[in-house]
């Protein structure tokens, strides 16, 4: 897997210039070391399929992970990344959602959301000039939501930089 910090450092736990300089940045957050670390662990040690993905980006919301990757590779499947999840989710002591890094607000809701159906996402222009996205879900669909609604927005709001609310229609 690739990552953004040495591999030696996130394996020794000790920090070169460069990897300390990403982290007194806040390009790197300090639980962020951790989850690289077990991320390598399970590349080592059962998911060989890992080596051809890139770590972006982890985000702590409460007491939920979401990892953020970009490109996997071809032996990666939608159930390897559950049993990827689930072995982070055992060692972490903590729900890991792993998502794929995409600018696009609606494809990261799809992913954030599910097995809950996104119906659509609107784009409010507020006065002061910045944007704010509304996603709509159904009702009937609220109870298969993976967590409260409003870590659900702060997760997005986070990935994306911006406001993000979640309508329930």
């Amino acid at each position: 897997m690739k990552i953004p910090l040495d591999y030696l450092c996130v394996k020794s736990g000790l920090l070169c210039n460069r990897c300390q300089s990403l982290v007194d940045r806040g390009e790197v957050e300090n639980f962020e070391i951790k989850v690289m670390e077990t991320l390598l662990d399970l590349e080592e040690s059962q998911f060989k399929e890992l080596k051809e993905s890139t770590y972006y980006k982890a985000i702590k919301v409460n007491n939920n992970l979401l990892i953020l990757l970009v490109g996997s590779g071809p032996g990666m499947t939608i159930q390897k990344w559950v049993k990827v999840a689930k072995a982070l989710q055992d060692k972490l002591g903590m729900k890991v959602r792993i998502m794929e890094k995409t600018n696009n607000i609606k494809s990261s809701a799809v992913q954030l959301l599910s097995p809950a159906r996104v119906l659509g996402v609107n784009t409010v222009w507020l006065p002061d000039g910045s944007v704010q996205y509304v996603i709509r879900v159904s009702r009937n669909e609220t109870r298969l939501l993976p967590a409260d609604t409003l870590v659900l927005e702060s997760a997005l709001s986070k990935i994306h930089d911006t406001r993000v609310k979640i309508r329930v229609e």
